[in-house]
């Protein structure tokens, strides 16, 4: 029997498939933007005069990693601007601040972000370091995780914030400790908008240069999809959805994303109607936005994560902050019913462990009146979760959408989480090993900007719970999980979530989004896996990365 050659075939395996009913191969042969064979030597029958031959040499060929959880335009554009990602101290936050700010005289205002709150006394900057250094521009600047920003007088004052300013509802001006109500430069939640309404937007030339320069660092870091966690304008975070459209219908979208269409906090169902003209409006080729990105809460650093029980004070006792809802828990139900009876999926970030129960609450009520329906509702981040909601994602099809390199020993968590949590709920963070213990699917994500996007160093933290380097104690060493389910969770279970079905591992019929890796992690001990590399990322079997390894 004669076999028409195929375009592409890969030996000299490992092949890791992840695909339960053949975890190892050694060849896979790729014909078109398919997959058309998975095995041995017999594979090889597929190579003909013009069928280009990659010879593994030992390097591990797997699916492509999927991030079910990320903002890449927005990291784009921080990346062009003033990036403090680098900065580990006070002092080098602020020079790093100064010299982009001398470098670029011209510019209106000062704009990037992404310092680290462990970097300041009490995770909290104040305005007159940045006025020290940029006296005459105002300056904005979000934190890491983009739930906080650090402005300068100049800033305040073109807002129009002072001490009589009240805090807006979903949101808090940090304020002098002295009682005066002076702001200090550090807005959190929804009192960032007071100054963010002010900074000038990118323009689409800008978000589309942003959106190309990420896609290439991702697929340098094996990402072949993503879902982008915010479709619409937050904060200074402008709207991506020009980006995306323009690029699916150039061609320069070489990944597969899924749009996650921003739930506006300050309004209610009226806001529907419009989510399914953006839906139809923005789903072009490789680029789909059927997805709404629903804000719960917001995190536990600055107290705004929703928690059953009240954060403790600096000495240990109970305060009266139990942490903020964005949208009241019935108007949650009532609006994720409705969504998820027009189709839409239900993307939560929920960090607290009031939070969780009451998106998994929304995702019941959404199965008991429309039954289950193929929507897939995920909720990101599970930084607290109470043991009594961990069984629900299994009962409810809810995805536990992780993010690995947050579970592990660092200041942030050490200084600034666990004396506010208290040791018994503090051992309710990040169980990953739980929740696939309860049957759970588990996606992976990196919230990139706010951490690393690369997934082996997600994969590296999920199985050791230190973080890459780390030298540290193990964190909730229960909670680690193994090398297979930390893979499957940012292919198979990324993919399940992106609603990608024919991706996510190496199978006949399936897309060829594959990665090639430098060595088979698994012959090599956990506490090495972030040393491995990606040496090339193929996106429907077309070469989108080598590193020339």
């Amino acid at each position: 029997m004669r076999h028409t050659p195929a375009d592409l075939v890969f030996t000299g395996g490992p092949v890791l498939t992840l695909d339960a009913a053949r975890s190892r191969a050694t060849t896979v042969a790729v014909t078109g933007d398919r997959v058309t064979a998975v095995g041995h030597d017999e594979v090889r029958d597929l190579i003909g005069p013009q069928t280009e031959v990659v010879d593994l040499e030992g390097k591990l060929l797997l699916p492509g990693f999927q991030d079910a959880h990320i903002h890449p335009v927005a990291a784009g554009l921080e990346l062009a601007h003033c990036d403090l990602t680098a900065a580990r101290t006070a002092a080098g936050t602020v020079a790093a601040v100064r010299a982009y700010a001398e470098a670029r005289p011209e510019e209106e205002w000062i704009t990037g972000g992404g310092w680290s709150m462990e970097a300041f006394d009490a995770g909290a900057p104040t305005k007159d370091l940045l006025d020290a250094v940029v006296p005459d521009r105002p300056v904005y600047l979000p934190n890491r995780d983009h739930h906080g920003a650090w402005v300068n007088s100049r800033a305040l004052e073109l807002a129009g914030v002072d001490r009589t300013t009240p805090d807006p509802a979903d949101g808090r001006i940090e304020r002098a400790a002295d009682g005066s109500g002076e702001p200090t430069g550090l807005l959190q939640e929804g009192a960032m908008e007071l100054v963010a309404r002010l900074v000038p937007p990118s323009t689409p030339a800008d978000r589309l240069a942003a959106l190309l320069r990420a896609q290439r660092l991702l697929h340098s870091y094996g990402v072949t999809a993503w879902q982008d966690a915010i479709v619409g304008s937050f904060g200074a975070m402008d709207d991506p959805a020009d980006a995306y459209l323009t690029a699916a219908r150039d061609g320069s979208l070489t990944a597969r994303v899924a749009g996650a269409l921003w739930w506006d906090r300050e309004r209610g169902a009226e806001q529907i109607p419009e989510l399914l003209a953006r839906r139809a409006e923005l789903s072009h080729g490789r680029f789909r936005a059927g997805s709404v990105k629903i804000m719960v809460d917001g995190v536990a650093e600055t107290g705004t994560a929703a928690l059953l029980a009240p954060y403790l004070d600096g000495c240990g006792c109970p305060t009266a902050n139990r942490g903020t809802s964005f949208i009241d828990p019935a108007d949650l139900r009532r609006y994720v019913t409705e969504l998820d009876a027009l189709g839409f999926q239900a993307h939560f970030h929920a960090l607290g462990d009031r939070a969780v129960r009451e998106a998994l609450d929304a995702v019941e009520a959404a199965r008991t009146a429309n039954g289950w329906r193929d929507t897939r509702p995920h909720l990101a981040h599970l930084q607290v979760v109470h043991p009594d909601d961990i069984a629900r994602f299994r009962q409810l099809g809810a995805t536990a959408n992780i993010q690995p390199l947050w579970a592990a020993h660092e200041p942030q968590m050490d200084e600034l989480t666990i004396p506010f949590l208290g040791p018994e709920r503090a051992g309710h963070q990040y169980p990953f090993a739980a929740l696939l213990r309860s049957g759970a699917t588990l996606a992976a994500g990196s919230d990139w900007p706010v951490s690393s996007p690369e997934p082996l160093h997600g994969i590296h933290t999920a199985v050791n719970r230190v973080e890459p380097g780390g030298t540290g104690p193990v964190f909730l060493p229960g909670q680690r999980i193994g090398l297979t389910d930390a893979l499957t969770a940012y292919t198979a279970g990324s993919a399940h979530v992106n609603h990608l079905d024919d991706t996510g591992s190496v199978r006949a019929g399936f897309l060829a989004d594959l990665v090639v890796l430098d060595r088979d992690p698994y012959a090599a001990p956990p506490g090495e896996i972030a040393a491995t590399r990606v040496a090339r990322t193929y996106v429907g079997g077309r070469q989108v990365y080598d590193a020339g390894l």
